[in-house]
């Protein structure tokens, strides 16, 4: 198991977040709820599978393509979400945004359009524009930070661009919606009804508030008539996207084998990094209590940040149904999100991100990572709010 409680340096090991804030934020050592990995080491019992591997000291060239490594995902999928599948529909991949740059080629052709819901995780946007499609953004609709879908609109949407490709992330980054049966069936009806393929990330399937239940998209294969692939990864649930490694789920062996094509003979991707597989397998097979613990750290996290908030009531964040990202609505502050940031950067030396990275839904949004122990949440909370005071205090003079 690891310490959730624990605030241990991140500083030195080359880190996106602590070690090169300054590259987002335009600061040094600023105090990071950014990028969305998390502040927690990966269990004690992988570090064990990692320190055996090391001292034995080979890392040549590594296969991926055997039961050791594609069951421990199926099993997963079946025990976590009650989901069978065939190990054989797994296939690595080096990153999430990999595989969907890839399966974008496959799905569609250039300027061919994508719809997604909006906001959305700012990657989307690269990976979609540098392959010559265009997004089509469906904002969801907001009821008292509630975000729901509007199936008529969409509708509408599918019936006047023609996409090719609907991007589903689900659980939902930035808005943290787990999306329900109801939501699913309809949206897999829509897209056999125009033909349309349909993409989806679920990284974040794993990290959700107690009596919410995660639907994988391949729940639903047996309704499915368009093309589907799922996308996902061990390294958001437990901070190892450092190792390098994910996974897509192809259900149809022709598209798969389009994928493999690509994966190995054009880009020359046929090995997984050794301590990526190693790492996978563990989680999967063996750290299902460690996720236990990372969702009632994640939920205590969500609870005293819930708590501090609400002694602005300018401020409305409601608890999401997923993730470890809160999604914060400061549009009450007669502030623009450049003076909050300002003083949140020189003056409080914080570095929280700002929602209009995620679309324009979110510009009057902060994003907040808690992935982090209590400690730092708390801190991180109290920074904000004494920039918020500080602004009031110097609107009053």
């Amino acid at each position: 198991m690891s310490n959730f409680k624990e605030q241990r340096s991140r500083y030195g090991t080359y880190s996106t977040q602590w070690d090169y804030v300054q590259d987002r934020f335009g600061e040094e050592e600023l105090l990071p709820f950014s990028i969305s990995d998390t502040d927690f080491m990966i269990p004690d019992g992988t570090i064990a599978v990692l320190d055996k591997a090391v001292a034995r000291g080979f890392f040549g060239y590594t296969r991926w393509n055997h039961l050791d490594y594609k069951q421990s995902i199926s099993r997963w999928f079946q025990q976590e979400f009650a989901c069978g599948m065939d190990p054989e529909w797994c296939v690595y991949s080096p990153s999430v945004i990999y595989s969907l740059s890839v399966c974008i080629q496959l799905l569609s052709q250039r300027k061919d359009k994508i719809v997604s819901f909006t906001p959305c995780y700012d990657a989307f946007f690269n990976c979609i524009g540098g392959n010559e499609r265009r997004l089509i953004a469906f904002s969801l609709t907001n009821q008292e930070e509630q975000f729901t879908i509007d199936f008529t609109a969409l509708e509408k949407v599918f019936v006047a661009e023609k996409p090719a490709i609907f991007l589903l992330c689900n659980p939902h980054n930035p808005t943290g919606r787990v999306f329900t049966e109801n939501e699913l069936t309809r949206l897999i009806s829509l897209c056999n009804k125009y033909q349309v393929a349909i993409i989806s990330d679920e990284i974040h399937m794993d990290v959700r508030r107690p009596g919410k239940q995660h639907l994988p998209i391949l729940k639903f294969i047996d309704q499915i008539k368009t093309p589907v692939v799922l996308l996902s990864s061990a390294s958001k649930t437990f901070n190892s996207p450092g190792l390098g490694g994910s996974y897509a789920l192809f259900p149809e062996e022709t598209l798969r084998e389009k994928f493999l094509i690509i994966l190995k003979g054009r880009d020359g991707l046929s090995s997984i990094p050794y301590p990526a597989l190693l790492a996978t397998m563990d989680c999967y097979n063996n750290q299902k209590q460690w996720v236990e613990e990372l969702n009632k750290t994640i939920d205590e996290n969500f609870a005293a940040l819930h708590t501090m908030l609400k002694a602005d009531p300018r401020l409305h964040f409601k608890i999401p149904e997923a993730t470890y990202l809160a999604w914060i609505n400061i549009k009450n502050l007669p502030y623009s999100m450049e003076e909050l940031q300002t003083i949140l950067v020189k003056q409080e030396k914080v570095a929280i991100m700002k929602g209009e990275t995620y679309g324009v839904e979110g510009k009057s949004y902060l994003r907040f990572n808690i992935g982090a122990p209590k400690e730092k949440i708390i801190d991180g909370a109290e920074r904000l709010l004494r920039a918020i005071q500080y602004l009031d205090e110097r609107s009053s003079c």
